[in-house]
């Protein structure tokens, strides 16, 4: 199991990223996925999950409305648009999955695969 985050840069506070995450080694189809960030100092967080089982989406409050979740399966490839970025966003990002299974309550401790982490810095 491989998960390759990329996508991560400076950007200006108002600006948009798109960070991806390419797996390779077991069948994303059947797989929840998930984002999660660590600013310094701070404790991971997390940022949105997908559930396989019902496709169902979280999203933490504080991205609500500003970033998108998604997957292509075709490409083994999941994605966090990010929009209208704001300083507090920035942080570590990374992407999780469990493998072919599902989660519990989108909690870092139900992800058994993690990427290797993004970094994203939003200036004001």
């Amino acid at each position: 199991v491989q998960l390759q985050a990329s996508g991560g840069g400076l950007v200006q506070a108002g600006g948009s990223l798109r960070l991806s995450c390419a797996a390779s080694g077991f069948n994303l189809d059947y797989s929840a996925i998930g984002w999660f960030r660590q600013a310094p100092g701070k404790e991971r967080e997390r940022v949105s999950c997908i559930s396989f089982s019902s496709g169902s989406t979280y999203y933490a409050d504080s991205v609500k409305g500003r970033f998108t979740i998604s997957r292509d399966n075709a490409k083994n490839t999941i994605y966090l648009q990010m929009n209208s970025l704001k300083p507090d966003d920035t942080a570590v990002y990374y992407c999780a999955v469990v493998v072919e299974g599902d989660y519990n309550g989108c909690t870092a401790s139900d992800f058994d695969w993690w990427g290797q982490g993004t970094q994203v810095t939003v200036s004001s």
